[in-house]
């Protein structure tokens, strides 16, 4: 009897949650992040040494370099807002670490998003503060011209929207209920399975 009551108690004890790593230990994040910082500012700075201030490579096309800098946001926006999308950005990072640490699960998609939007937004941070503006030289076809980070930072809020639609999409799972067989071995299945097995035991 003792052991009924102390297995039935443990039953109903919520399964412990995967530990997140803490930031600077995610071995998925902190490599994205770095990844896109450094390729940002290797690229920024090849551009800025061998190109001159508005020249493009080559001359005409559908997609070229072309050296320009930005003191507003991504793509271009709110130019001439060198300051305060400095403490944007400071502000956005801040959001983003606080986003990590308070997200219940641990996923994939989650930790590579963010390590994209640190990434981007860390790399912009820096022209920021060291030039004044930022370094853009992507330049395709009549969109804005932009630069890694910003790549960066657009797919990073994609996959975590993509993600998020996808997790409301997916279907309720019915409640579990559990099982204790002779080797006293637990399992735990959904209620519409143990309700089968019930009805062909009948």
């Amino acid at each position: 009897m003792l052991e009924t009551t102390l297995g039935s108690s443990a039953l109903t004890e919520p399964a412990s949650k995967p530990q997140k790593p803490k930031i600077y230990q995610d071995w998925l994040l902190v490599p994205v992040f770095a990844l896109v910082v450094i390729a940002d500012q290797i690229t920024k700075a090849l551009i800025r040494s061998n190109l001159r201030l508005h020249e493009s490579v080559p001359d005409e096309g559908f997609f070229r370099l072309t050296y320009t800098t930005n003191t507003g946001a991504v793509f271009g926006t709110f130019s001439d807002q060198t300051f305060i999308m400095t403490i944007a950005s400071f502000v956005g990072v801040g959001i983003l670490l606080y986003f990590y640490h308070s997200h219940s699960g641990s996923e994939r998609l989650v930790r590579l998003s963010l390590g994209l939007l640190l990434g981007g937004a860390i790399g912009n941070l820096i022209d920021r503060i060291w030039l004044g503006r930022v370094t853009d030289f992507l330049d395709v076809g009549a969109w804005p011209i932009f630069n890694l980070a910003d790549s960066a930072i657009v797919v990073g809020i994609t996959v975590l929207v993509v993600m998020f639609l996808f997790e409301k999409e997916k279907p309720a799972q019915g409640p579990l209920t559990d099982h204790v067989d002779p080797d006293g071995i637990v399992d735990e299945a959904p209620a519409s399975i143990t309700a089968e097995s019930a009805g062909n035991d009948d």
